[in-house]
């Protein structure tokens, strides 16, 4: 997928489902990671993109990585986003703080290894089971426009649930 953006579609839809035991920015950092090794290969012009980081065995060191590192940052980013949601008076959208371990955890490498899920399904390069195995079984498993569209659709959900339960708790705070 083109550097992220559709991968964030199921992420809300996991966050909405998960709340406080997932961590959507943790996962949204580790789509990043995922996504240097194929920046550097266009930049560079490899013939392969998908390298090591698009395997499983890559995508548990990256999520190990992001886990370690992404919370302190994460928190930092949840401070100032609330800071700003109670100066402007959307306090229905502040986010709980901070990211437990176990959320950042689940945002790791459920963002790690659904990047390599989704990716399979379209890049003739990914090779995900390497080095046990050189077979693509996921590629073409369903059209790229029926990915992106499903990606799309899980994220306006995801948004749309999100912003109903939030509203709804807003309302049952309110006198």
């Amino acid at each position: 997928m083109p550097f992220t953006p559709f991968h964030m579609g199921p992420a809300l839809v996991i966050k909405v489902a998960s709340g406080r035991h997932f961590s959507v920015l943790v996962f949204g950092i580790a789509q990043v990671a995922m996504d240097i090794e194929p920046l550097i290969g266009i930049i560079k012009g490899w013939t392969v993109l998908h390298g090591w980081t698009h395997t499983v065995a890559g995508a548990t060191l990256i999520g190990i990585a992001v886990f370690l590192l992404a919370r302190p940052l994460c928190n930092w980013i949840l401070r100032r986003w609330n800071r700003e949601l109670e100066y402007h008076k959307l306090h229905w959208l502040r986010s709980p703080e901070p990211v437990t371990r176990p959320a950042a955890a689940s945002g790791a490498f459920i963002g790690t290894y659904s990047h390599v899920f989704f990716d399979s399904i379209m890049h003739a390069d990914m090779l995900p089971l390497r080095p046990w195995s050189a077979d693509n079984a996921l590629l073409g498993l369903i059209s790229i426009d029926a990915l992106y569209l499903a990606c799309f659709v899980a994220g306006l959900a995801g948004v749309a649930i999100w912003f109903a339960l939030s509203h709804k708790s807003n309302n049952k705070r309110s006198p």
